[in-house]
């Protein structure tokens, strides 16, 4: 896979997704959407991976957020156009992805950035990490889920505060409010994320994809969160990997799960 703006890398199961626009700071433009939406949707038709890992190059930045420059001038029906296939194309296609994506903020995660960000099933990052929505500070609003996500992540309270205030919170003040899992040094982040990433990989991901579906469900308007979990559950003793599993269970050996 050969992109201008970011770097697709596979290895034991775990693809590496790097958005490289250092001088940027990794801001999100046209061009890197479109990119890391074709990447993902390679990604999730190669039988070969399990988890995504995504990130950003260098050391300072995740994503620093959208490219303003690319929007400045819009109409009221270009910007809504623009927030509703940046949702469809991206966010929302991470956010139910069938395999695990794990965000490794690696540095400032703002805006659009931080948007990509809670799209990931989970976060984790480094200590010199700093996140915020400061598009109010421009006169608008979030508009690649920010306004939902933040507040299903920190809860309501907390997500009008930071978005209000446009302001920036530390790792460890993200870790506080549920915003990511784990904080680590920089240079211990890809490390950490991989041994996660393994821990993942050895489970069915088969039972996996489809917890992703049941999880996702109690977020969607008009559904029953329930009633996808008992649907899917079900659908799980019609699987090889339930099979596998539970005889490797009854045997007292390690499931060798065949993925189907």
């Amino acid at each position: 896979m050969n992109f201008n703006n970011i770097l697709v890398e596979k290895e034991n199961g775990l693809a590496k997704v790097t958005i490289n626009r250092p001088k940027k700071l990794n801001a999100l433009n046209k061009e890197t959407i479109e990119e890391l939406s074709a990447a993902f949707e390679i990604l999730e038709e190669d039988a070969t991976v399990k988890v995504v890992m995504i990130t950003g190059s260098g050391e300072k930045a995740f994503v620093a957020g959208a490219d303003i420059s690319e929007f400045a001038n819009f109409s009221v029906s270009e910007g809504g156009f623009l927030a509703k296939k940046g949702q469809e194309m991206l966010f929302d296609f991470i956010e139910n992805l069938s395999k695990p994506v794990i965000a490794a903020v690696n540095g400032f995660a703002l805006g659009g950035g931080l948007e990509l960000a809670m799209a990931c099933h989970f976060r984790i990052a480094s200590e010199n990490a700093k996140m915020g929505l400061p598009e109010v500070s421009l006169g608008v609003i979030p508009g690649y889920g920010g306004t939902q996500r933040l507040p299903q992540l920190v809860g309501k309270g907390k997500a009008m505060e930071l978005i209000m205030t446009a302001g920036m919170i530390s790792a460890e003040e993200a870790k506080a409010c549920d915003l990511v899992n784990h904080v680590v040094t920089l240079e211990e982040l890809m490390p950490f994320v991989e041994k996660i990433a393994s821990r993942i990989m050895r489970n069915s991901m088969v039972a996996i994809s489809a917890a992703i579906r049941a999880i996702n469900a109690n977020f969607e308007d008009g559904v029953n969160g329930y009633e996808i979990e008992i649907s899917e559950f079900g659908e799980c003793f019609g699987t090889e990997d339930f099979k596998e599993g539970t005889t490797a269970f009854l045997e007292k050996r390690k499931a060798n799960f065949p993925g189907s």
